[in-house]
C-alpha cells in the first residue's frame, strides 16, 4: 500500500475507530482481575452512577449511554465487567432501568471507564 493510499484511508479509519469505542457488549467475568471494571448494583437510581438497561439485541447496544448487551463470550465484549459485593470495591455504582428511554449517566465524570 502506497503513502498515498494510506493518506487517503486514514480520514476513514479515525472515523470508524470511535464507533467501535462507544459499543456496549459486556461480558460479566468471574474473577475481578480478569475485568475491566469493577461493578455494584445500587437499590436506589438516585444512588447510581450510570441507569443501565439491558438490551435483548446487540444491534441496539451502541453508545456509550447505559445500553449493555451481555455476551456469552468474553471474546464478543467490548467490556468485561465484575459485579461486587461491595459499593466500597466497586468502580461504578449502576441501577437496572425497565426502560432503554431512562438508561444514562448520572455522574458523567465516570464515563471514561466504559470507553
Amino acid at each position: 500500500m502506497s503513502k498515498f493510499h494510506i493518506v487517503i484511508l486514514l480520514p476513514f479509519l479515525l472515523l470508524i475507530s470511535p464507533i467501535n469505542l462507544l459499543s456496549q457488549k459486556i461480558f460479566s467475568c468471574e474473577s475481578k482481575y480478569d475485568a475491566d471494571v469493577k461493578i455494584f448494583v445500587v437499590e436506589s437510581k438516585y444512588d447510581a452512577d450510570l441507569l443501565v438497561y439491558k438490551e435483548e439485541s446487540k444491534y441496539n447496544a451502541d453508545g456509550n449511554k447505559g445500553l449493555w448487551y451481555f455476551t456469552k463470550s468474553k471474546y464478543d465484549a467490548d467490556k468485561k465487567i465484575y459485579f461486587t459485593e461491595s459499593k466500597y470495591d466497586a468502580d461504578l455504582l449502576i441501577y437496572f432501568v425497565e426502560s432503554k428511554y431512562d438508561a444514562e449517566w448520572r455522574v458523567r465524570s465516570k464515563m471514561h471507564l466504559l470507553f
